[in-house]
């Protein structure tokens, strides 16, 4: 379980900067990352630490992650398993 600490900080490196990551990630965490489970808190975690070309890439569909576990995330995300 996230602490309101560790949930404000993930907030705030949720805002990166490009509209179209803002518009996905930012409403994600106030809606939806305090449910998840805390693997999955995790996972998000992880993806906030890859590059925003990156997740741009990913959470738009133009390329596939790397990885199950950051597909997982991005699939949560874009509201699909």
């Amino acid at each position: 379980m996230l602490t309101e600490i560790e949930y404000k900080k993930l907030a705030w490196h949720s805002r990166r900067g490009m509209l179209e990551l803002d518009l996905l990630l930012v409403p994600f965490v106030e809606r939806r990352l305090r449910g998840l489970t805390i693997a999955d808190q995790l996972l998000y975690e992880r993806l906030l630490a890859e590059e925003d070309q990156d997740l741009f890439a990913w959470l738009l569909l133009r390329e596939e992650a790397p990885n199950d576990d950051l597909k997982r995330i991005i699939g949560i995300i874009r509201d699909r398993p």
